[in-house]
């Protein structure tokens, strides 16, 4: 099942992909979907059709009680950015107004010219879990979504703590839809495009802790809610690695894709 957000008449309603079209649910969006008790019912019924072509994309979780983010998973990344394979997942945290849409313009901050991205496979979770083992964390992923960790590189290294970098608002996208375990292979190709050129290419399969491990390892440490949001890290190929190093630019155009997801297509724009 492939699910989304759309807006609509200065609205959002959830709403279930079927080939070209949406069929509107009763939800305000996808996360106050996965709210309701037997949302895969729910996200089953029959309303209103649209032509996605027609429709604009929101965040596919608007407004997410808690966006965890995972720092070095990627083993490729972790050696290129000169550190140790850790023992343990490095988590840092994100807020919802970070957050825009897969074809949203992300906002190029006043205060830096650091702008990097970081494509990212999204975990969605699906049902309240806290303390789980392997075959309930497994059985609380709702599905799986692309998310580009747009970084503020300067802002992200002025401590040890990553937060200021990695929250500024309107430069996360995420969507185009939540995709159902189901449908999705963990071993599904990444690719992040700058202006048409291959950034960044590599596989989900390199995670060095898979999604069922984070889902186990955070609800260790806090209760995941339905909606909460998981981004599980990124892959080699980041521009602040890079000898020079390359960043966005207003203008630049960001193109964040994994098979079988679909992709995020979003534009960088001076700051307002």
């Amino acid at each position: 099942m492939k699910l989304a957000t759309l807006r609509l008449g200065g609205t959002t309603t959830a709403a279930r992909i079927e080939g070209d079209e949406a069929v509107a649910l009763a939800a305000a969006d996808v996360g106050a979907l996965l709210r309701q008790d037997q949302w895969q019912t729910a996200a089953s019924a029959d309303g209103a059709r649209h032509r996605l072509s027609d429709v604009d994309l929101a965040p596919v979780v608007p407004d997410p009680g808690k966006i965890v983010c995972v720092g070095l998973n990627y083993r490729n990344h972790i050696l290129e950015m000169g550190r140790e394979l850790p023992d343990y997942p490095t988590l840092f945290a994100k807020f919802s107004e970070a957050l825009i849409g897969p074809n949203d313009q992300i906002e190029l901050p006043k205060v830096s010219e650091a702008l990097d991205w970081e494509a990212e496979l999204a975990v969605v979770v699906g049902s309240r879990v806290r303390g789980a083992d392997r075959a309930a964390a497994e059985a609380a992923i709702a599905g799986y979504a692309v998310l580009n960790d747009v970084t503020v590189r300067d802002y992200q290294y002025r401590t040890k703590q990553w937060l200021q970098g990695k929250t500024f608002e309107a430069t996360t996208p995420f969507g185009p839809y939540l995709v159902t375990p189901d449908e999705f292979a963990l071993d599904a190709e990444i690719v992040t495009e700058v202006d048409g050129e291959v950034m960044q290419r590599s596989n989900v399969s390199d995670l060095l802790f898979d999604p069922v491990h984070l889902v186990s390892y955070i609800s260790e440490i806090v209760t995941l809610n339905p909606g909460d949001v998981i981004a599980t890290g990124t892959p080699g190929g980041v521009g602040h690695a890079r000898k020079p190093p390359r960043y966005l630019a207003a203008g630049s155009k960001l193109v964040t894709r994994i098979d079988g997801l679909g992709e995020l297509v979003n534009t960088v724009r001076e700051p307002s």
